[in-house]
């Protein structure tokens, strides 16, 4: 393991720490660390910044509950910033999306590779920031209703589509069941690490009934 004291802390006594989803390997947030904010954050195991805009120590989650649990701390070659990767509680940044990073400035020619996590951000942008022309903007103008509608009407074409064999129609349809549900959660104030924890939750369920089951 690396000695913290071969880090190199710029002239305010700070180093830039990029925060990065451990599961996804997307970037959640930049954030800065002194001295002290680190080894609170190696200390709890939790990460711990240095707010420039308050001059103070800052716990992520401390008021929101989205916690950043840490399983890893890596310095660059040059010692001077940190790549830490966490396992969130929630989103990690305070507009309430899964990263901070939600605002594209270029896109190159190859097409970036899909994820859920960046279709939401993407839903998230459409709601905040109205566009006009998307149909996106569009459902959530609409209101609530309307996008319980749509919910609807894709559940009936998936079962439409399964029952009558048509695989591939039957994915499509799928597709735009996942999208409109995710509008929803979007809606109602769900995010994707909701619906994780809720997953795991069942699994842990599911697997206690197959070991009493076994017993049995």
């Amino acid at each position: 393991m690396l000695d913290i004291n071969k880090l190199k802390f710029d002239d305010k006594g700070l180093i830039p720490a990029i925060v990065v989803d451990n599961e996804t390997k997307k970037v959640l947030t930049l954030a800065y660390m002194n001295e002290e904010s680190l080894k609170i954050s190696m200390e709890k195991g939790l990460t711990c910044f240095w707010s420039r805009s308050r001059q103070e120590l800052w716990l992520k989650g401390e008021t929101s509950g989205n916690y950043q649990h840490i399983v890893s701390i890596t310095a660059d070659c040059d010692y001077d910033a940190l790549v830490v990767e966490v396992k969130k509680d929630g989103p990690a940044c305070h507009l309430g999306t899964d990263s901070c990073f939600s605002n594209p400035v270029y896109e190159g020619e190859e097409a970036p590779a899909f994820s859920y996590e960046a279709l939401m951000d993407m839903l998230v942008g459409r709601k905040e920031t109205p566009k006009e022309g998307s149909y996106t903007t569009y459902l959530f103008e609409k209101g609530t209703d309307k996008i319980l509608k749509k919910v609807g009407e894709e559940c009936t074409e998936v079962i439409i589509s399964a029952k009558d064999g048509d695989k591939a129609n039957t994915i499509y349809e799928i597709g735009d069941l996942i999208y409109h549900t995710m509008v929803l959660m979007i809606d109602q104030g769900i995010t994707l690490e909701d619906i994780r924890k809720e997953m795991a939750s069942r699994h842990v369920i599911d697997h206690k009934v197959k070991q009493e089951k076994m017993v049995k």
